[in-house]
Order: structure tokens, then C-alpha cells, then sequence
């Protein structure tokens, strides 16, 4: 039974850039499409756009799995990450980037699981809601067990959550055939981009940057408060062994050193790299 795969990170990108997308090779035009194609849906396929499987036709899922039989999956949270942004952060920036690597390589996106396993905190948080490790691990290996039926081969778990526990319940997903690979969107290496932080954190500076990029109506930047702990006390939070202190407002880091523009560069490095260590590899035939 495969299990996820660990991944490394290819440093020529212009390999990914030379490769051709699947969406320019289905580009939508007013010809016919062919009558050899035994795939071809007869409802064109959205043209560089995401292709979200709850917004298309069995015909048109058919089609694509055809010649890509991948889906990519993005697992986000409901959880505080301070005072200044939404619950949903996680799963915003999970979000987006699955939709963006799915318009870029023609690569189906399924619907996102809205629910993690979050970290404890020694405060409650209105609107907070976390599923178990084995719930969310269950939930997944069916998930992945129907869509497999129908014909996928690959899963892509994408998921901005950092949390041990919640990446567990991932790397533990089994398939009968597919090859799983779960993508945690912040262990890409960020440090030389930061200014009071040298990694990822949470509701930090580096979340913050990059909801004030994609959408900074969410953000309240005033509200803002920061929050620092040691390698070690970060380390045991991830755990799950070090709960949220009562005296953080909620985040952990500087979010107060975030900008837009720093928001665009971090995503942007984020994209790049995960686009390069999961995508220039073939995809499994289906």
C-alpha cells in the first residue's frame, strides 16, 4: 500500500518554465475539437483557469484524468492566528496556491478539507474547530479511496498548517495504487526573506505578509500584536506538548514587520519552489 513520499526541492526552474503546460495543449478555441480524441468533452474545459472538480462535468473530469491523473487537495484549518487575521487563513493560502498551480499545469483541484487538527491553546478562541488526528487521518484515506476508484493516481495534499499532529494524520494516508505526496507550504526555506523571524511561525510575519497580498480586506493590521518564543518553546508548540501561552494574543511572531510587498516575494518563493519539486516530475499514468 503506498504511503506518502518524502520530496526534495530540484533547483533548475527553468525546467519547469521550458515544460509545457497541460492547459496550452487543451487551449479552448472556436474549432471543433477532434473526433479521434476518445477523451474529448463535448462542454470545452475552462482555459487557464483552476480546475475545480466541483465546477465540472464528469465528461470533463474523464478528459483531463486522461492525460493527468493527478488531483491536488489543499487541507486547510479553522483557527485564530491572533487578533488581526481570520480563521481561515490557513486555508486561504492553501487555497491559492492549489488554485494557481492547477491553472498553470492543467492539474485537477478538488474541493478543500476546511478542517485540521489545530494546536491547543491555554485560552479558548470563539470559532476555533479542530477534528482528532485519527478523524482527520480517516476522513482522508476515504476521501482518497473514492477518487481513486474513478481513476486517480496521484494525490497532492497541499496544507499551510504546521501543526505535528495535523502533518501526521496526512503522511499517514494510505492508497491502494496512488502515490501521495503531502506538500507542508511552509517548510520551504524563507529565512533570508525575513526580517524579525528566521522560519515560519503562526499569524507571524510571514502569514500576515502574505494574507496582506492576497487579500488584505481580511486583514486588520492595527490589531497586530507580537509574540516570540525561544527554538525550543516553537519546537514543542509544533508538538503539541506547548499549548498557545495565555499572555500571546494568539499569533506567535512579528506579524507588526509584515507587508504587502513582502507578502508578494515570500508567495511567490513559496510557488516557485513547490512548483519545481512537484511538478517537473512526470505525472502517473493513469
Amino acid at each position: 500500500m503506498p504511503c506518502p513520499t518524502t520530496l526534495q526541492y530540484p533547483n533548475s526552474r527553468s525546467q519547469r518554465m521550458n515544460r509545457p503546460s497541460p492547459l496550452q495543449s487543451r487551449a479552448v478555441d472556436d474549432a471543433p475539437l477532434p473526433t479521434t480524441a476518445p477523451h474529448a468533452p463535448i462542454v470545452p474545459l475552462p482555459h487557464n483557469a483552476p480546475l475545480r472538480i466541483k465546477e465540472l462535468l464528469p465528461m470533463q473530469i474523464e478528459a483531463v484524468i486522461a492525460g493527468d491523473a493527478r488531483l491536488i487537495i489543499p487541507v486547510g484549518t479553522c483557527e485564530q492566528h491572533g487578533p488581526h487575521l481570520p480563521l481561515g487563513t490557513a486555508t486561504f493560502i492553501a487555497e491559492r496556491l492549489a488554485d494557481d498551480l492547477s491553472a498553470e499545469y492543467g492539474v485537477l483541484r478538488a474541493p478543500t478539507v476546511e478542517f485540521g487538527v489545530n494546536v491547543d491553546t491555554e485560552r479558548g478562541f470563539t470559532g476555533n474547530a479542530s477534528v482528532r488526528k485519527k478523524t482527520l487521518h480517516r476522513m482522508l484515506n476515504d476521501l482518497l479511496d473514492s477518487w481513486e476508484a474513478t481513476g486517480f493516481r496521484e494525490f497532492i495534499l497541499l496544507t499551510a498548517h504546521g501543526h505535528d499532529p495535523h502533518q501526521e494524520a496526512l503522511a499517514t494516508v494510505i492508497t491502494a495504487n496512488a502515490r501521495v505526496r503531502v506538500v507542508d507550504i511552509f517548510a520551504v526555506n524563507l529565512s533570508e526573506l525575513l526580517e524579525g523571524q528566521t522560519e515560519a511561525m503562526h499569524g507571524d510575519e510571514v502569514e500576515t505578509s502574505i494574507m496582506l497580498y492576497l487579500a488584505p480586506q481580511m486583514v486588520h493590521q492595527e490589531l497586530a500584536r507580537d509574540y516570540m518564543m525561544s527554538r525550543e518553546e516553537l519546537r514543542r508548540y509544533r508538538r503539541g506538548s506547548l499549548k498557545v501561552p495565555g499572555n500571546s494574543a494568539g499569533s506567535i511572531g512579528r506579524p507588526s514587520l509584515a507587508t504587502v510587498e513582502k507578502g508578494r516575494i515570500l508567495y511567490e518563493r513559496i510557488r516557485s519552489r513547490i512548483s519545481d519539486r512537484i511538478f517537473l516530475a512526470p505525472a502517473m499514468a493513469g
